[in-house]
C-alpha cells in the first residue's frame, strides 16, 4: 500500500506546470525576436527622409548596446521617445540637451514645455560620467549651430576623484564656449543611501559644490534642479533609485525648459 507521501509525489507529478524553456531554447527565441525588430527597424529606415536617416545612424553609432534596442522597439511601434528626430523650425533657436539617464526621462517634458520656443535636441546617447563627455563630446555637438547647450554631468560620477570631476568639466565648459551658444550647467539629482552602502547621497551634495564653483569661475549659470526636486522626493522618485517616476519628468522637464527659456531671452 503506497504511503501518503507516495501519493502526494505522484499527484504533484501531474500537476507541475511546464518546465521553462532551457537557456538554449530561451536565446533562440529571444534572437529570432531581436531579428524581427532589426529588420522592421531597417524597412522603417529605409523609408525616412536623409536628414532623419543621418540622426538613426548617429544613434546606432552612439546609443550603445542597452538604449539602441529600445530605440528600435520605440520606432516600429511608433512610439514617440528622448531620440526623436527634430525638425527645427528656422525661426526658433537650436538648443542641445546633454545629460545621463535621469535627463532622458525628462527630456521629452521639457521638448513639450519649450514647444514654439525652441528646437529642443538631445545627445545621441546617455551620457554617463564626464571621461565619457571628454571622449564623445565632438560627436554629440556634431556640425551644427547652437544657441544654447544644457548640460549634466554627476549621478555617474559620483565615485571620480573630485579633483578629476572638477578637471573635466573645466575641459568640457572650454570645449563647449567654442561653439559660441550660451551654456547652462543643470545641478546633479539627488540620489538615495541603499542599504548596502554601495553609493552615497552626500557623493553628489559633494560634487554639487565642486561643480558650482568651476560653473561660478566660467560664468556659466545653473539650473539647480537638485534644490528643485529635494522637497518632492518621496512623490517624485522612485524608492531607493535614482530615476524618477512620471510626475517627476514632468516636473524636472518643467524646470528645464523654464530654465532654457530664461536663458534665451537673456535674463
Amino acid at each position: 500500500m503506497k504511503t501518503i507521501a507516495a501519493c502526494l509525489l505522484a499527484w504533484s507529478s501531474l500537476v507541475q506546470p511546464p518546465k521553462e524553456p532551457t537557456n538554449a531554447a530561451e536565446a533562440a527565441r529571444k534572437a529570432a525576436v531581436e531579428a524581427e525588430v532589426d529588420r522592421k527597424y531597417r524597412e522603417l529606415v529605409a523609408k525616412l527622409t536623409p536628414g532623419e536617416q543621418a540622426w538613426e545612424k548617429t544613434l546606432q553609432d552612439h546609443l550603445g548596446s542597452f538604449y539602441l534596442p529600445l530605440h528600435k522597439r520605440d520606432k516600429i511601434a511608433e512610439k514617440s521617445n528622448a531620440w526623436d528626430f527634430v525638425k527645427d523650425d528656422p525661426n526658433l533657436p537650436r538648443v542641445l540637451l546633454i545629460g545621463d539617464s535621469v535627463s532622458r526621462g525628462y527630456t521629452q517634458a521639457a521638448r513639450k514645455a519649450l514647444a514654439g520656443k525652441a528646437n529642443l535636441h538631445r545627445a545621441p546617447a546617455n551620457c554617463g560620467p564626464t571621461a565619457s563627455g571628454i571622449k564623445n563630446l565632438d560627436a554629440w555637438i556634431g556640425e551644427g549651430r547652437w544657441d544654447l547647450i544644457h548640460f549634466n554631468f554627476g549621478i555617474h560620477d559620483r565615485g571620480t576623484p573630485l579633483a578629476d570631476y572638477t578637471g573635466r568639466l573645466e575641459q568640457l565648459v572650454a570645449r563647449m564656449k567654442k561653439t559660441g551658444a550660451k551654456l547652462v550647467w543643470a545641478s546633479t539629482t539627488p540620489i538615495p543611501d541603499p542599504a548596502d552602502g554601495k553609493q552615497k547621497a552626500a557623493s553628489i551634495v559633494e560634487r554639487n559644490a565642486a561643480a558650482a564653483k568651476v560653473m561660478a569661475a566660467q560664468g556659466v549659470p545653473t539650473d539647480d534642479l537638485f534644490a528643485a526636486v529635494t522637497p518632492h522626493l518621496a512623490e517624485m522618485q522612485n524608492p531607493n533609485d535614482v530615476h524618477f517616476n512620471g510626475k517627476g519628468h514632468d516636473f524636472l522637464g518643467q524646470k528645464v525648459a523654464e530654465s532654457i527659456a530664461k536663458a534665451l531671452e537673456g535674463k
